[in-house]
């Protein structure tokens, strides 16, 4: 707040009168009083002689003017540096199991190619898992997945959209009741998902196989092992031969991708937003 204050003196010194300075800014005229007197309350000094027409800078707001055109002086200097500052330094970031595929690989490889002096520490795991790293401390940025009205900070940067794939040729989700499913081990966030969305019947599931690669649990349900929850995303535009899409009628299979940063890693905001930005680009293309 205080920055603000002192520019206006320093204007003020510039200008010769309250009338010029509202011009600049721009301001009314009340309002550059209010921000003097501010000024003059914090440091609990006089800075003009208001007995004087123009009033001017008492010798107390001379010295305050000096000092404060100091510190003017020195944040445009720090913007300057960290502005244009090349980042570097280690860059911790989780990543949801879900989101561990090639293509989100590549897009994070490319934002992190940007940045040379960067070296980037990347672990996956659930999200829940990555969330209370994230709380403790542990990584500086995670990138996990959350069920829509989950609530836990954080911004949304795309929408994961799954799909349950089967072998046979089920039209819907109510042909399935008596079906083995091949799905990714607890705590797995699409799983927690199907569980919640089917209710009393997810209580009732048949596990046929606990299978964390997503390319050997889609050549499970091609071979007619079980059926299936994958992210429509790793199809592309079109479905693998021997794969079918289950019709799931009301059912909100959907996850939000959402971001987690800390604010402490300063110059190494902008390698944050460059991976969570690339990450977000390819859920979106393909959602």
């Amino acid at each position: 707040m205080i920055l603000e204050e002192l520019r206006t003196l320093a204007l003020f010194a510039e200008e010769g009168s309250i009338q010029k300075v509202a011009r600049r800014l721009p301001l009314t005229q009340p309002a550059v009083t209010r921000q003097i007197q501010r000024l003059e309350d914090m440091l609990a000094v006089t800075l003009l002689d208001r007995r004087q027409k123009p009033p001017r800078l008492t010798p107390a707001g001379l010295e305050v003017l000096a000092r404060g055109r100091d510190i003017l002086a020195s944040v445009e200097a720090l913007k300057s540096f960290t502005g244009k500052a090349e980042p570097e330094g280690l860059l911790r970031l989780g990543l949801a199991h879900g989101l561990s595929d090639r293509d989100v690989a590549e897009a994070i490889a490319n934002a992190a190619a940007m940045f040379p002096k960067v070296s980037l520490r990347l672990k996956t795991g659930w999200s829940a898992e990555l969330v209370d790293q994230f709380d403790r401390g542990q990584i500086d940025l995670a990138i996990v997945l959350r069920a829509g009205g989950s609530e836990h900070g954080g911004a949304c940067i795309g929408i994961e959209r799954l799909g349950i794939v089967t072998h046979e040729q089920a039209g819907q989700i109510s042909d399935l009741k008596n079906a083995a499913w091949i799905l990714s081990p607890a705590p797995c966030d699409a799983r927690q998902l199907l569980l919640v969305a089917l209710g009393d019947d997810g209580r009732r599931l048949s596990i046929a196989a606990e299978i964390q690669d997503p390319a050997m649990q889609l050549e499970w349900v091609r071979r007619g092992l079980g059926v299936g929850l994958m992210p429509m995303r790793l199809f592309g535009r079109q479905l693998p031969q021997g794969v079918t899409l289950v019709e799931t009628e009301k059912l909100d299979l959907s996850m939000q991708v959402v971001v987690l940063r800390s604010p402490h890693i300063h110059r190494l905001t902008k390698v944050a937003e460059a991976i969570a930005g690339a990450i977000g680009s390819v859920v979106n293309q393909h959602g």
